[in-house]
């Protein structure tokens, strides 16, 4: 695969996630030296689900995230454009469904609250799933985005370049089932917009009260948001 941009084919992107499905969590695990789960917890934490409601994890590879979620109480459901990550994370006891992340197989306002970490960056249109999450959210829902971002220090944020273009595809080599896939994977967070440009977007696609929180100095925001009310 070439380099990246935010044109993707979404049957390349899927095919990618169907190879690295076999080792994707412990290599996640590896690449963020842990971070992966401190990030998750802190999505879990954003979210603040509980039982009773009805929870949206889009982009859930193998359902690892929706696992957890699911320990509030809440009814969760799983759901990936690659079935390969979703059959990856088949011992995972929660519904889980394939689906485009432009065109979900959900009504109107099924959900109390809707959460997507580290796949927003790799949907075609991502104005127009951040549009759908909203069309299947209750007014009044929440949604955390949880993606890579922008470091806050300049330095630091050179410092992670480098890693992202050396020793990231270096460590994907040594863990990974489809090493190539984290080359792309890289470039497409470098190409990502910053912290303040998403949260516009969030806002354009019918969200409200959107803010963000930097994790790990920046290399990761949540993004948080309420679904606006419909217009009468």
């Amino acid at each position: 695969m070439g380099r990246a941009t935010l044109d993707k084919d979404p049957h390349e992107v899927a095919s990618m996630f169907d190879a690295v499905a076999r080792r994707y969590d412990i290599t996640n695990t590896v690449l963020s030296l842990g971070q992966d789960r401190f990030w998750r917890r802190a999505t879990g934490k954003a979210l603040d689900v509980g039982p009773g409601d009805r929870v949206l994890d889009l982009a859930a590879g193998t359902a690892v995230s929706t696992e957890g979620l699911a320990r509030s109480g809440a009814w969760c459901v799983a759901a990936d454009f690659s079935v390969g990550m979703l059959r990856a994370g088949k011992a995972r006891a929660v519904p889980k469904v394939a689906g485009d992340a432009t065109q979900l197989p959900f009504a109107d306002q099924t959900f109390d609250a809707v959460t997507i970490s580290f796949g927003l960056r790799n949907v075609v249109d991502h104005d127009a799933a951040l549009r759908e999450m909203a069309r299947v959210t209750k007014p009044g829902g929440r949604l955390v985005v949880c993606e890579f971002s922008t470091p806050t220090n300049r330095l630091f944020g050179t410092v992670y370049k480098e890693y992202l273009m050396q020793a990231l595809p270096w460590v994907a080599r040594a863990v990974s089932s489809n090493p190539e896939a984290y080359v792309y994977l890289a470039e497409s967070i470098r190409a990502w917009p910053d912290q303040a440009e998403l949260a516009r977007r969030i806002q354009r696609a019918g969200w409200s009260g959107v803010r963000w929180r930097n994790l790990t100095g920046g290399i990761v925001a949540l993004h948080a948001a309420t679904r606006s009310p419909l217009p009468r």
